[in-house]
Parts: structure tokens; C-alpha cells; sequence
């Protein structure tokens, strides 16, 4: 895996080896940029799940200003870590070791665009988009992007957001919220 756009194109990105995180691929990172950016001309991110933190990093390679980086699992921390010293800019990350819902209580928002990528196992996307609009993380013009089996129909609306647009890659679908 690799970044694939902006300040960092090019660059190897660390993944953990097993099944407890499920890495973005390529293709579909570059589908989900090309769906709400590409570009970015600052802003906040936060990723809930971040996995081996592509997205996020991603993000921050295509303009957004910070990223606050959510991963509970220890072996998926110390890759996030390794990805972000990638970077050289260790200033623009903010990792989190906790639950996505702890994280909740504790991060300061606006957030500009929010990714959701929870494991198949555990849909908890209406709660935690719920959530965040009742604890008003959220910025006005943000994007809540959630990558899905293909299977999962996620509702039309989620508090005061909407689905703005929502495709299928392969086996995942991904859904973009927006106000």
C-alpha cells in the first residue's frame, strides 16, 4: 500500500498482518478521495477506526491541515506510529490509543471531514455519526465518510445529516454524509 495523492504520493504504507485491522486498498482510497475531494484547502479530520491511519494520512497529503487518529488495538498503534514518522510531519497527527466511543468524549471538534470504517463486524455508524452531531464535533460543511460491506444499508439520514453520495468497490461500499 501506498499513498496515492499530494504531499506524500508515492510513499510505502505500513499495514499490520492479520485480520484485526482491514486496510483501505489502494483503488478504493483512491475512489473515496476522487468522491469528496480530491483536494483539500485545510480542515480537520478524524478517523474513528483508523486502522494503519492511510486515510487520514492520505487526507493530510491532500490538504487537510490535522488529523486526530482513533485506534484502540496496540500492534495497529505501533503501525500508525510508523506511518506517521513516514510523514515528517509528526505535528499534523494526533493518535488516540482508545475505543472510538471513549474518543468521543474527549476529542474537540469542529471536524471537517470524518472517516468511519468500523470493523464489518461492529456496524455502529448510525450511533457514532448520532453522536457526533449531538456532541457538535462537527463542522458545517463537513463530510462523514463510512466504508461498509457492500451489504450494509446504511438510512438516507442520520440526525441532521444526509447521503450526499454512495458507491460500491468491490466488496465495500462507501457512503458520504454530508448537511
Amino acid at each position: 500500500m501506498r499513498i496515492i495523492s499530494g504531499n506524500y504520493g508515492g510513499r510505502p504504507l505500513k499495514t499490520l498482518a492479520g485480520k484485526t485491522t482491514r486496510p483501505t486498498s489502494d483503488k478504493v482510497r483512491g475512489a473515496m478521495f476522487n468522491m469528496i475531494g480530491p483536494y483539500f484547502d485545510g480542515g480537520r479530520v478524524l478517523d474513528l477506526f483508523a486502522g494503519s491511519g492511510g486515510l487520514s494520512i492520505e487526507a493530510i497529503s491532500r490538504g487537510m491541515e490535522q488529523a486526530v487518529m482513533v485506534e484502540r488495538d496496540r500492534p495497529a498503534q505501533a503501525i500508525i506510529k510508523e506511518n506517521i514518522a513516514m510523514t515528517k510531519e509528526a505535528s499534523k497527527f494526533q493518535l488516540l490509543q482508545m475505543e472510538a466511543q471513549h474518543a468521543l468524549e474527549v476529542v474537540k471538534g469542529p471536524f471537517d471531514l470524518v472517516f468511519l470504517d468500523p470493523p464489518y463486524a461492529k456496524e455502529t455508524i448510525v450511533e457514532t455519526v448520532t453522536a457526533l452531531c449531538q456532541k457538535k464535533l462537527l463542522a458545517e460543511d463537513v463530510m462523514v465518510v463510512c466504508e461498509t460491506d457492500k451489504q450494509v444499508q446504511l438510512p438516507e439520514e442520520i440526525a441532521d445529516l444526509g447521503i450526499w453520495k454512495e458507491k460500491i468497490y468491490g466488496i465495500s461500499k462507501v457512503t458520504v454524509y454530508v448537511r
